[in-house]
C-alpha cells in the first residue's frame, strides 16, 4: 500500500490546517485547525471529513492557535478517541484556547436560538465544553527532538518552530518516507523564542506561506513609539487588537522597552482579555521554569512583561470602566483581527474620535474587521450598526511572529539536502503562489500549491 498525504485544510487560506497521512492502514492528522474568516470557509467546519473519524489513529499538533487546533473537539464529538501528540507548552495553551472557543460556540448557538437563524433546529455549537473536557485527557506531551511512535508504522519528531511558545515543526516518518510539516514558522528576531533550526532531511516538505509574498518592516518598534507618543500627546487612547497567545506578550515587551528608554510616556497599560491573561501566566511560568524553545539571553523575570503601569482587566465591569476612561492610556485586547472579544467594544467606543489610534500588529485575514481597517474603511459594522472610523489606523507588521518571504526561502534552503518536492500551504492564494515561484526560481525545486482535498503519494528518501 502506498503512503499518501491529503490536504484537508490550509490550502488557499491561512486557516483550517489539516493534513492526513495514511500508510499501510494507519491514519494520522497533522494539525486539526478550524476554518475562519469568509463564510464559505467557515461552512467547511460543518462538512464531514472524507474519512471515518473513529478510524483515525492519532493527531500531531504543531501549535496552539485555533487555526491549527480548533477542530480537535469536533473530532471528539464525531467519535475520535485516539492520542493527540504535542509539546507541554502547546498542551497548556491549547486547553486555554479551546475552552474559550467552546464557550464562544455555545454562546453563538444561544444567540442564534434567540434570533431565530440557524440551519440547525435547534441551533447547536460545532462543539461544546464537554467535548473539550473529553479531549484534554487525550493529550500526550512530547519533548523537542524525541522520536515517538504515533501510530503503527508512523513515527514523529518535533523541533522548535519559533512561532509561539511550544510551537513545532514536525517530521513524520511513515513506511520509511520522510515528510516535514513546517507548522507556522517564527522569525529569527522573536524576543522570547529561539530561531527555527533547519528542517530535517526529507523527500517531501510542506511549508506555510502566510507572508509568502512580502517582507516585514523592520522599523516596527520605531513606528509603535511614534503611534503611541503622538496619540498620548493629543490626549487620545491607543487600542491594540492583539492575539491572546504570544502577540500580547511581544507587545508588552515592546512597550516596556520603549517606556524604559523614554521613547513613550509611562501611561496605564490595560490588558483586557481573560484568555490573554491566562496565556501570560503560562509564559511567565515558562520563563521561571525554563523551556528548550526560549532564548537564553532574556531576563528570567515576570516583570519582563510589565511596561511600568500594567493593569489586568478580568471582569466585564472592569472592561466597561476602562472603555469609559477619559485619560490617555494603552489598551491591549483580543481578538487580534477584531473579529470578536472585548476589543470590539473598545473599537466601537474609540473609533469615532480622531484623537485615538488603532494599532494593528498582526496578520489581518480576509473578511475581518482588522483587514477592513487596514485597507482604509471609513466605517465598520459592529453589533449590527455602522461605526465611523475617525481614529488613526496604523498597520505595523514588524511585530508579526510569522517568517516573511525571505525568511521562508532561507529556511527551506537551510535543509541538509534539497527536498524532492515542496508543497506550499497555509496562505492566501497570492502569497502561496509568490512563495512557490521564489522557491522554484531561487532554489530550483519542484514546488506545488495543492488544492483543497488533493491527495498525493509520498516519495521515498
Amino acid at each position: 500500500m502506498s503512503t499518501t498525504l491529503t490536504f484537508l485544510g490550509g490550502t488557499a487560506t491561512v486557516t483550517g490546517s489539516k493534513f492526513l497521512v495514511e500508510s499501510d492502514g494507519s491514519r494520522i492528522l497533522v494539525d486539526a485547525g478550524m476554518f475562519q474568516g469568509l463564510r464559505d470557509l467557515r461552512r467547511r467546519n460543518w462538512e464531514p471529513l472524507p474519512i471515518d473519524v473513529s478510524e483515525l489513529d492519532a493527531v500531531v499538533v504543531t501549535h496552539a492557535h485555533l487555526d491549527h487546533t480548533g477542530y480537535l473537539p469536533a473530532l471528539v464529538e464525531q467519535g475520535f478517541d485516539g492520542p493527540v501528540f504535542l509539546t507541554r507548552s502547546t498542551a497548556e495553551l491549547a486547553e486555554l484556547v479551546l475552552r474559550d472557543s467552546a464557550k464562544l460556540q455555545e454562546e453563538d448557538a444561544e444567540y442564534a436560538a434567540t434570533r431565530g437563524y440557524s440551519k440547525h433546529n435547534p441551533p447547536r455549537p460545532l462543539y461544546d465544553t464537554d467535548d473539550v473536557d473529553r479531549l484534554i485527557p487525550m493529550f500526550r506531551t512530547v519533548g523537542f527532538g524525541d522520536r515517538v511512535t504515533v501510530a503503527d508504522g508512523i513515527d514523529a519528531v518535533l523541533q522548535p518552530a519559533g512561532h509561539i511558545l511550544g510551537s513545532a515543526s514536525v517530521l513524520v516518518v511513515a513506511d520509511g518516507r520522510r515528510v516535514v510539516f513546517s507548522g507556522d514558522l517564527g522569525r529569527p528576531v522573536h524576543p522570547l523564542l529561539v530561531a527555527p533550526p533547519p528542517p530535517p532531511s526529507c523527500a517531501t516538505l510542506v511549508v506555510e506561506s502566510t507572508y509568502g509574498d512580502r517582507g516585514h518592516d523592520e522599523t516596527g518598534l520605531e513606528r509603535l513609539a511614534e503611534a503611541v507618543s503622538t496619540t498620548i500627546r493629543r490626549h487620545g487612547t491607543v487600542v491594540i487588537p492583539a492575539f491572546a497567545v504570544d502577540r500580547t506578550e511581544v507587545i508588552l515587551m515592546a512597550l516596556r522597552r520603549l517606556t524604559r528608554e523614554g521613547r513613550i510616556p509611562e501611561v496605564p497599560v490595560y490588558v483586557d482579555s481573560p484568555m490573554a491573561l491566562g496565556a501570560l501566566r503560562i509564559y511567565q511560568r515558562a520563563l521561571l521554569e525554563g523551556t528548550p524553545d526560549l532564548r537564553d539571553d532574556i531576563d528570567v523575570d515576570r516583570s519582563v512583561f510589565d511596561p511600568g503601569d500594567l493593569h489586568e482587566v478580568r471582569t466585564a465591569q472592569e472592561s466597561m470602566a476602562v472603555a469609559s476612561r477619559r485619560e490617555p492610556c494603552v489598551i491591549v485586547s483580543a481578538s487580534g483581527m477584531a473579529t470578536g472579544g472585548r476589543v470590539v467594544h473598545h473599537l466601537r467606543h474609540l473609533l469615532p474620535d480622531p484623537r485615538n489610534s488603532v494599532v494593528l500588529v498582526g496578520y489581518q485575514a480576509e473578511a475581518t474587521r482588522g483587514r477592513d481597517l487596514a485597507e482604509g474603511a471609513t466605517e465598520i459594522k459592529m453589533h449590527g450598526e455602522y461605526v465611523p472610523v475617525r481614529a488613526q489606523v496604523h498597520l505595523i507588521e514588524g511585530f508579526s511572529v510569522h517568517a516573511d518571504a525571505a525568511e521562508l526561502v532561507a529556511w527551506v534552503a537551510s535543509a541538509p539536502e534539497p527536498p524532492q518536492v515542496v508543497y506550499v500551504v497555509h496562505g492566501e492564494p497570492n502569497a502561496s503562489l509568490a512563495l512557490a515561484c521564489r522557491l522554484r526560481d531561487e532554489l530550483d525545486l519542484t514546488v506545488v500549491v495543492p488544492e483543497h482535498g488533493e491527495r498525493v503519494r509520498l516519495r521515498g528518501s
